[in-house]
């Protein structure tokens, strides 16, 4: 899996991930809305699960992806 990962281009990773940050832009990003629920306790809905999951699927990746690149330049 981590393979996969590698092979992805890191600016259209980057940009795929700050879109999905921010989409919708008005009123305002669901990933902020579903962390601010996620502290209150109110995350329960499963579509709001799956919201907070898929808004940040990809943030998750570039992070992966920086840090295994990290790490690769580190053992050279």
């Amino acid at each position: 899996m981590f393979k996969l990962i590698d092979k992805i281009p890191l600016l259209p990773l980057t940009i795929a991930a700050v879109f999905m940050m921010l989409a919708p832009f008005v009123p305002e990003p669901h990933l902020l809305e579903k962390i601010r629920m996620l502290s209150n306790g109110e995350l329960t809905k499963p579509i709001d699960i799956f919201d907070l999951f898929w808004h940040s699927l990809f943030v998750t990746i570039l992070l992966i992806r920086l840090a295994r690149l990290k790490k690769a330049e580190n053992a050279e």
